[in-house]
């Protein structure tokens, strides 16, 4: 009896109906160390696609929940009185 799903013959990497394991991409060159940034680069105001705007982002994200959570804590805890 032969399989209901055979395996191509070809063994070419670049046909379409290979089923060769993905190849695996050869390791990026190490990188030097990134040159360190005083604290007021960091904090600046930048617009754009920058990593002090990442920075701030981030920063007004977490406030934004830390209020919604605070908020909801509050109005939970003012109902029970109620």
């Amino acid at each position: 009896m032969a399989p209901a799903n055979p395996v191509p013959q070809n063994s070419s990497a670049d046909s379409p109906g290979s089923r060769e394991p993905f190849r695996s991409q050869p390791a990026p060159e190490p990188q030097d160390d990134p040159e360190p940034v005083s604290q007021q680069e960091l904090n600046a105001w930048r617009r754009g696609l920058t990593p002090q705007a990442e920075i701030w982002n981030g920063r007004l994200a977490m406030l934004g929940l830390s209020m919604g959570l605070l908020v909801l804590l509050l109005a939970r805890l003012a109902g029970r009185h109620s």
